[in-house]
């Protein structure tokens, strides 16, 4: 033990941490064949421990040395200041209250500190005297004999040492506990292992999560509301893929308007938990709701206004394989075979069908047409008319027509029923890892109320909005410029979509509506005190889709922030009340004042701007917070593009047409000739007009191929650029 100088076991000692900082640890073991020491200390309510050479003890702690030839570390006589006043007690090393003296040891010592005060020159006497405290006094004053001073200093170590070991103790003892009370957890925790499982943990940690919670979801059909703009989330029951692969449940309904999402996440120590994060909305359906109860909160409450002369929206609104499809047109029985009298489609059609029926709307001798139409990276295709393509324009009165669009007059539900079926199997769909046929467009299905007169005047629209998945619009970096479009077409659209339901909350004088082609289809249903809108947010409960989940869920938020608080529910409580129209108009200028000088500022500052990238420059104005700037010039390079090349197919087809009127032309021409005295004059002449007039359509058709093929070199370049700026950041 020689080795160790005057350390043992309970000494407190100096060490040094790896990152340099210096405490006081308690020996609680020597290791004397590594010539090492262990060492604990108590840190952040835990017990610590390490092992340190006992040269680096030594190094910290000097005084703790061995001293050969039975010496101890006593500084020499030279060290010490002469004429220093003698103290009443006897020095003795340093940090001896950490251990054992041995008499004799300190015998020696006494003797050696004697003599050295012996050859010391005494101080002199002070002049002023005030109290007998104030005096220095010396070793003679001393009233304890030496070997009783010894006595005390050795009984103050034992009892120091003693205070040492019971703190050590404790926290031995305090360390068994909190490693008995983990070794308990993990235990309980055990229980529930299971090995084929990796996200085994957090599945318990849910579980453990919802046991807080007061649940009381929504489990019954209970009254309904006439609100303008309704938002609500519908979660769908885990599938079999994510069965097979032993996905949890990462959504929690708790309430018939809350929805909570635990987000699994992990520490830079790889301990794992928990983010959990809540949203509000009028309503939230679990995975135990069918298609009924859904429809009569959300799409039922609509039916009646169109009768009133309004007009009706309805969104499906997710990720892919959410259940869109499936709450929009019903049940999938195998493949895409849908089970239709199912849907909200249906469900809707029945409910028309039915108040036509009623007295109350009878004597306004209304028919009933439907339409289906689907929107592909902006283009218009109808479903009912062998997906013949159609024209989106706008007359002379600035209202839009879906020129060429075909309405079948219905007359029972049947019909209704085949039409859906016929429209939902011409559908542009792909495979995806979420789903084997996933809609890449938005299908439109749309109820209208004629009167039965000549004209066949507009009463009522309710359209019914299956819309693309949402993670798509993240495509819009793909090497596939297909590809590219049609997710930045998506991205688009529902970026229009949003603005445009909260421009028909705040009663805005601009509609943003030519951002997008979905939102300039359905302009009129955002129009006018009398429209109504609701939101269905689907949600995939799996945990590899938890970020596609919390997007959609900001973005139903977003919808419906600005009419969440309680001034926007009492609004919308009285909807229909007269006067409320200077009420919303008085609010809204108060709300929206930066937005009239924006508008200014986009339409009449800045003239090359076309009508749908001065939308979408103010939608960017708006989402700045959203959407980042790059990709704002992505959607407004695809837009152009779009116009381009609608305009070099319109340039194509008048080329055809003309071409075909010229040929006849030049057919009769030819024919003229076969007669013996034909008019060589009237020949020339027409037949130059007519080769003048195919010059003519010829270089009109060659400037938009021109045009058409810079804008694919300008998107091509910002594309790439895109590509860039992310691998960058």
């Amino acid at each position: 033990m020689g080795g160790f100088g005057i350390i043992e076991k309970g000494s407190s000692v100096h060490i040094r941490r790896s990152n340099g900082r210096v405490h006081k640890a308690i020996v609680t073991k020597l290791e004397e064949t590594r010539m090492a020491v262990i060492v604990e200390w108590f840190e952040e309510e835990e017990t610590k421990g390490k092992e340190i050479a006992i040269d680096q003890i030594f190094e910290l702690n000097p005084e703790m040395k061995p001293v050969e030839n039975g010496g101890t570390n006593i500084k020499p006589p030279s060290q010490r200041i002469l004429g220093r006043p003698s103290s009443r007690r006897t020095e003795l090393p340093v940090r001896t209250d950490r251990r054992t003296i041995n008499p004799r040891q300190l015998q020696q010592q006494q003797q050696q500190q004697q003599q050295q005060k012996d050859r010391s020159p005494s101080p002199p006497p002070a002049e002023n005297s005030e109290s007998t405290k104030s005096k220095p006094r010396s070793l003679d004053e001393n009233p304890l004999p030496q070997h009783m001073s010894a006595q005390q200093k050795i009984h103050s170590t034992r009892s120091k040492k003693k205070n040492v070991v019971d703190e050590v103790e404790k926290l031995r003892k305090n360390r068994e506990e909190r490693r008995a009370a983990q070794n308990q957890e993990r235990e309980r925790r055990l229980q529930n292992y299971d090995p084929t499982n990796a996200n085994w943990e957090f599945s318990e940690m849910i579980k453990e999560f919802r046991v807080t919670l007061e649940m009381n979801p929504l489990t019954q059909i209970g009254d309904i509301y006439d609100q303008r703009i309704c938002v609500c989330v519908r979660i769908r029951p885990l599938n079999r893929k994510e069965n097979l692969r032993k996905e949890i449940d990462v959504t929690t309904v708790p309430t018939p308007n809350k929805i909570m999402v635990s987000e699994p996440r992990s520490k830079v120590d790889m301990t794992k938990y928990l983010e959990n994060h809540s949203f509000r909305f009028d309503y939230t359906f679990n995975e135990w709701i069918n298609n009924e109860m859904v429809y009569w909160y959300t799409a039922k409450p609509l039916v009646e206004s169109i009768f009133n002369g309004g007009m009706a929206t309805c969104f499906a609104y997710g990720q892919t394989g959410s259940g869109k499809t499936h709450t929009m047109g019903g049940d999938f029985t195998a493949g895409k075979n849908q089970d239709t009298t199912k849907g909200i489609y249906a469900l809707a059609s029945q409910d028309v069908f039915h108040l036509l029926e009623q007295p109350k709307y009878k004597s306004k001798n209304l028919s009933l047409y439907a339409s289906f139409f689907e929107i592909y990276s902006g283009k218009v295709f109808d479903l009912l008319n062998g997906k013949s393509r159609l024209r989106v324009l706008e007359d002379g009165k600035q209202q839009v027509q879906v020129v060429g669009l075909e309405e079948k007059e219905v007359n029972t539900i049947e019909e209704v029923l085949a039409l859906i079926m016929d429209g939902t199997k011409c559908r542009t769909s792909g495979q995806t890892s979420a789903n084997a046929h996933s809609s890449r467009s938005h299908a439109v299905f749309q109820l209208v109320l004629r009167r039965d007169d000549s004209r066949k005047s507009l009463h009522g629209k309710f359209s019914l909005i299956d819309l693309a998945g949402n993670e798509r619009g993240a495509d819009t970096t793909s090497a596939d410029r297909q590809t590219r479009i049609e997710g930045a077409e998506i991205n688009k659209s529902l970026l229009a979509l949003k603005e445009c339901i909260r421009a028909m909350s705040q009663n805005s004088k601009h509609l943003p509506f030519r951002a997008s082609k979905l939102t300039q289809v359905l302009r009129d249903s955002f129009i006018g005190e009398r429209s109504r809108t609701c939101m269905i947010a689907t949600l995939s409960p799996g945990m590899l889709s938890c970020e596609h989940t919390l997007n959609t869920l900001r973005y139903a938020d977003r919808v419906k922030e600005l009419v969440a608080d309680d001034d926007e529910d009492n609004r919308r409580k009285l909807s229909n009340l007269p006067g409320l129209e200077k009420i919303d108009d008085g609010l809204s200028s108060q709300q929206q004042q930066p937005q009239p000088q924006f508008q200014n500022q986009s339409v009449k500052q800045q003239p090359p701007l076309s009508p749908k990238n001065s939308d979408l420059a103010l939608i960017g104005t708006l989402c700045e917070n959203e959407v980042s700037q790059e990709m704002i010039e992505v959607h407004q390079t695809v837009s152009t593009f779009q116009e381009v090349e609608e305009d070099t197919v319109e340039c194509h087809r008048n080329f055809i047409e003309g071409l075909s009127e010229t040929l006849g032309l030049t057919t009769s021409l030819f024919t003229m000739t076969e007669d013996v005295d034909f008019d060589q004059e009237s020949y020339i002449s027409t037949l130059k007009s007519q080769l003048a007039t195919v010059q003519n359509l010829k270089d009109l058709l060659t400037g938009k191929l021109e045009s058409f093929e810079k804008v694919l070199v300008e998107e091509e370049k910002v594309s790439k650029s895109i590509k860039v700026k992310g691998r960058h950041t």
